[in-house]
């Protein structure tokens, strides 16, 4: 018990360096974002958005839950110490991913160019065209990435990804220096894209047989990896479906409640491309953690060590809970003036003001995914991606009459909230005893958080009586420095309280 405790600190020394190279390439991806906006303009997002948004379907279908499972099966291996298992599960993994992004290339993606359906402006034929050059590179990439996850070397993939966003910003920025029009500039965008592909693919081959990695025959792993794959993939290509639906059936319920054409695509160029991946910074903090925390989950899941697998749910809900309410007051507070500085367009900061709400739904629906996927629960949690769809798209299709297009913001909140729902009653029939032990200190980081957030929004409004005014400094530094208490209260919840026990 004595070597838990520095386990615990790499654990956490590493989930700190891989978040802050994930805050880096976040940070750079939402710079490119911003210049990319100002250089195509809101049509021109919009044209991208709606070429990226089906060329994401193509990348599921490549590569799709084949990485998820790769890394889980190398975990197995490694619990089992069967490590013949290991380099079949590479091996299936990238036949699987080539043999999916060539039926793509050769069958889907001539279908879907001569679909008006799918493709509602012709010009976003030939951008999707130009992405799926890629298709091949970022499928073969993706299962290296699971590789390198399963074998616990977490900064790798981080480092790779940060210097991959990096090629796509100079190479965007080097495109787009004369553009002719929104079209023109949507397409060097792509090609920037499929640059920064290429790059990622030949440095983690490079990096994989370099770091002695080894791939043997596929067959022993082709079905253990095909059965666990196959509810992910779903889950992910009904994810980029419902994306591609979004932004076809969102536009066209733009102009049946009196939007003109220009005006819908605008719109949802702003919500999709400037608000939303503004409003999806936290997840780059909930991705660092569970990264690191899904491999070792699901090592102790199959080594059937329930105290350690226990900590680590807990450990990553309070995570979570954390790190939502911390960065809601914010975006609820500066959202509209971020938009206005980021983007230079007052309703992206609107839109990132009056949705933050999403975050918690949104932070606990993907950690608690994650972790069920890591526990091999692919098939439930492929059921429950698709109750939170159906929610979503009753959303696009019911509400731009009353809400317009906090529509698209709205249904992504409804997705999130029915998934996490699902996600926790499936979590409480399954870590039998888990609740019982670990409820109350969940409820605790709950109670602090909410305090803490109360707190930031009671600090930073402006206090309008002349009383309060001039005690205004006095008191925004008291509630700030409770909210650092209530912070610090509840990151020893998870880091100190558990570490003491097992001291």
């Amino acid at each position: 018990m004595k070597s838990s405790a520095p386990r615990l600190k790499t654990v956490y020394t590493t989930a700190a360096v891989v978040t802050g190279l994930s805050v880096f390439k976040r940070g750079l991806g939402f710079l490119y974002r911003i210049v990319l906006s100002r250089l195509i303009g809101a049509e021109g997002m919009g044209l991208y958005q709606i070429a990226y948004s089906l060329f994401a379907v193509f990348l599921t279908l490549g590569a799709g839950g084949i990485p998820v499972t790769v890394s889980r099966l190398i975990s197995k291996s490694k619990a089992e110490h069967t490590p013949k298992a290991e380099s079949a599960a590479v091996g299936a993994g990238a036949l699987v991913a080539l043999v999916f992004s060539l039926f793509v290339l050769v069958f889907v993606l001539p279908l879907v160019d001569k679909s008006e359906l799918l493709l509602t402006d012709s010009r976003a034929e030939h951008i999707l065209n130009v992405l799926s050059v890629g298709l091949v590179f970022s499928s073969v990439y993706a299962v290296l990435k699971g590789s390198f996850f399963g074998n616990q070397r977490f900064l790798l993939p981080s480092l790779l990804e940060l210097l991959e966003e990096s090629v796509m910003t100079i190479a965007g920025v080097l495109l787009l220096r004369n553009v002719t029009g929104a079209y023109d500039g949507a397409l060097k965008a792509a090609w920037a894209v499929v640059v920064s592909y290429l790059f990622s693919f030949t440095a983690a081959v490079i990096s994989f047989f370099v770091g002695g990695g080894k791939v043997s025959r596929p067959q022993p792993a082709l079905k253990p990896l095909l059965s666990s794959a196959l509810p992910i993939t779903s889950v992910r290509v009904g994810s980029s479906l419902v994306n591609s639906a979004i932004s076809v059936l969102l536009p066209v319920m733009l102009v049946r409640v009196g939007f003109s054409s220009d005006e819908a695509l605008k719109l949802f160029g702003v919500a999709s491309g400037m608000a939303l991946p503004v409003l999806m910074l936290p997840t780059t903090f909930i991705g660092s953690i569970a990264t690191v925390l899904m491999p070792k989950m699901s090592e102790d899941f199959y080594a059937k060590r329930k105290k350690r697998l226990y900590a680590h749910v807990k450990r990553g809900i309070n995570a979570a809970i954390l790190i939502a309410t911390a960065t809601t007051p914010f975006l609820l507070l500066l959202g509209k003036e971020l938009g206005a500085l980021a983007f230079s367009n007052a309703l992206a900061g609107e839109i990132i003001r009056n949705g933050c709400w999403i975050l918690l739904p949104m932070s606990l629906a993907i950690m608690t995914t994650s972790m069920l996927n890591c526990m091999g629960f692919e098939k439930q949690t492929f059921f429950f991606y698709f109750i939170g769809a159906a929610g979503m798209l009753l959303c696009i299709l019911l509400l731009p009459a009353v809400c317009g297009i906090y529509a698209y913001i709205t249904g992504f909140g409804v997705n999130f909230a029915l998934v996490c729902t699902c996600n926790f009653i499936f979590l409480h029939q399954k870590c039998t005893g888990f609740f019982a032990a670990h409820g109350k200190e969940l409820l605790g980081v709950v109670i602090r958080a909410v305090l803490a957030f109360i707190g930031v929004l009671i600090a930073c409004f402006p206090l309008c009586s002349l009383f309060f005014r001039i005690c205004n400094a006095v008191i925004a530094c008291l509630l700030v420095g409770l909210c650092i208490a209530a912070f610090m209260l509840g990151a020893y919840a998870i880091f100190g309280g558990f570490r003491k026990k097992q001291a």
